[in-house]
């Protein structure tokens, strides 16, 4: 797809040529400098920009042949100021969507309440709020409900998580994540900050200047092996410090536990950068792998972490 303000002026266009394939239940997010084209592609695909030549398709079909309106209501949006009316109380907020399409009252109510829970929202808490009276983090949260409050089948999210402070936006990704593990959709995801495109994407796009992709994978492929010196510039120098925020201890093949006085003692949720980043603090050369139950495992150590990302023998393959 690509996009030209002034196509007489025969200056690039703010997108160009833009072409890549998200699968179904994956998150792709679109990430670059400012003003490279990530939001105006992103509003192309339900054409609250029209696009200046391409195809954008969804489920197979052209999103330029259909009718903006029924589009529009089957794709989930989220923006960075959220959006809700003030006038409407929360479950009001979540349940426009639905309203709009024809539910009725009884089932728009179920619909957000559950979707209130699903976001780590108590309905009986929430339900009779008004916007006003909600925090930032609180805020975007049920902008998230809404989105997804007509069940759509891709939803676009641009910079939802960067008006709220840093404790704030790890909670609210870590929510979105738990939400998406269980209902698995379709995801294009704008932002600016890379730490957050490697933790939020299955899929990231690399955009440059004028819109045009430098690269297109998943994020260890991208941080393992930038395409051009722009990606690797843009990645950034401790790439592979960022690809260990992509392993965690369970991937890791530990060794025998011999002396474990006073060692510090790792989730096997824990990703390998923060164990790295433990065990320095510590002063210690090696902490102790818990398992699922909160058992020893066995012995992590500097050397293993540090060995993981150029050593594909110290990743456990067994795991599936």
């Amino acid at each position: 797809m690509t996009k030209r303000y002034d196509a007489a002026s025969g200056m690039p266009g703010a997108v160009n040529d833009l072409s890549f394939e998200v699968p179904a239940g994956a998150i792709c997010v679109l990430v670059g400098p400012s003003g490279c084209g990530k939001t105006t592609s992103l509003k192309m695909v339900n054409r609250l920009i029209e696009p200046s030549a391409g195809q954008i398709l969804l489920d197979g079909v052209d999103v330029g042949t259909e009718n903006v309106t029924a589009l529009r209501r089957r794709i989930g949006y989220v923006i960075q100021q959220v959006g809700l009316f003030p006038h409407l109380t929360v479950e009001r907020n979540v349940a426009v969507v639905p309203g709009l399409v024809g539910w009725s009252r009884e089932r728009q109510r179920t619909r957000s309440r559950d979707l209130l829970s699903m976001v780590g929202l108590d309905p009986d808490r929430y339900a009779d709020r008004y916007p006003s009276q909600l925090s930032g983090g609180e805020r975007q949260r049920v902008g998230v409900a809404r989105a997804l409050a007509a069940d759509p089948s891709l939803m676009l999210m641009d910079e939802p998580f960067a008006a709220v402070d840093p404790i704030v936006r790890e909670r609210l990704q870590d929510e979105f994540l738990r939400v998406q593990r269980q209902l698995a959709k379709t995801i294009l995801f704008v932002t600016h900050d890379v730490d957050e495109a490697i933790k939020m994407g299955d899929l990231i796009a690399v955009l440059e200047d004028g819109g045009r992709l430098a690269q297109f994978g998943p994020p260890d492929e991208i941080l393992a092996r930038p395409a051009s010196e722009f990606v690797a510039r843009f990645v950034g120098q401790d790439r592979g410090l960022k690809r260990l925020s992509l392993r965690t201890v369970a991937d890791l093949k530990v060794e025998p536990i011999g002396h474990a006085d006073e060692l510090p003692a790792f989730l096997s949720s824990t990703t390998l950068r923060d164990a790295l980043s433990i065990l320095l603090a510590a002063d210690t050369r090696g902490g102790i792998a818990l398992d699922e139950a909160g058992l020893p495992r066995g012995l992590v150590t500097v050397d293993a972490i540090a060995s993981a990302l150029a050593d594909d023998a110290q990743i456990d393959t067994a795991r599936t």
